[in-house]
């Protein structure tokens, strides 16, 4: 009994290596990918469309900051995690966040074989999309430009929850054997991720605190 329960256990572990936010080659199935790929597609249009000159320097400034944290390991109990930003991104960036994502995937996906090149699509729309939510409410929130830095972190913990949970409504759409278990990868997942939200929450309101002291109308040319 102590045998299997303890291979079940490392099964699960060393599946969610594998996925982490960022799935890898062969994790989704051929429907599942190419669904997430065109809307993916989709959402790249949206964020490039009516681009500006003057807003190519911030997105690639955000797009080596999403590439060299989305790269840092941080240990959390038998398994590890990575840094989002998807609340940080979108706060800064607007509908322009998926073009810093998209980006930033493809360079970790060629140079470090981080993620997948099949699942950049569904990849893309794990983190762009609630940088997208991130940005609305943000902006809904602050209209009264009370207390940035606070629903800053408020959001930057958020981003964190939504990207997960879509991570998790993926896998079942996928495949039932993720979700089979107390120790399956759904449940890992998720409690391995717990502590990121809280950390996000803390960096994104530190780094917008800071921002609103030194250059408000960094925020505000995004609103």
């Amino acid at each position: 009994m102590l045998a299997r329960a303890s291979k079940v256990i490392l099964k699960g572990i060393f599946e969610l290596e594998v996925i982490q936010v960022h799935l890898s080659d062969g994790v989704l199935n051929l429907p599942m990918a190419v669904t997430t790929s065109i809307a993916a597609g989709g959402v790249m249009i949206y964020a490039i469309k009516g681009i500006k000159e003057e807003e190519i320097p911030k997105i690639s400034l955000m797009t080596a900051a999403f590439f060299t944290f989305a790269l840092i390991s941080i240990p959390i109990g038998p398994s590890s995690v990575h840094p989002l930003l998807a609340g940080l991104l979108g706060i800064m960036l607007g509908r322009r966040s998926p073009i810093a994502i998209f980006i930033g995937l493809l360079l970790q996906a060629i140079i470090f074989q981080h993620g997948g090149l099949t699942t950049l699509g569904v990849n893309t729309l794990l983190v762009a999309l609630p940088a997208l939510a991130s940005y609305k409410l943000y902006s809904k929130l602050t209209c009264n430009k009370k207390s940035p830095a606070i629903w800053a972190g408020f959001i930057g913990g958020f981003a964190v929850f939504t990207c997960v949970s879509l991570l998790i409504l993926v896998l079942f759409m996928t495949d039932s054997r993720y979700s089979e278990g107390f120790f399956s990868v759904v449940n890992v997942l998720a409690v391995g991720y717990l502590p990121l939200i809280a950390m996000e929450a803390i960096l994104t309101g530190f780094i917008i605190s800071f921002i609103y002291r030194i250059r408000p109308h960094i925020l505000e040319t995004t609103s």
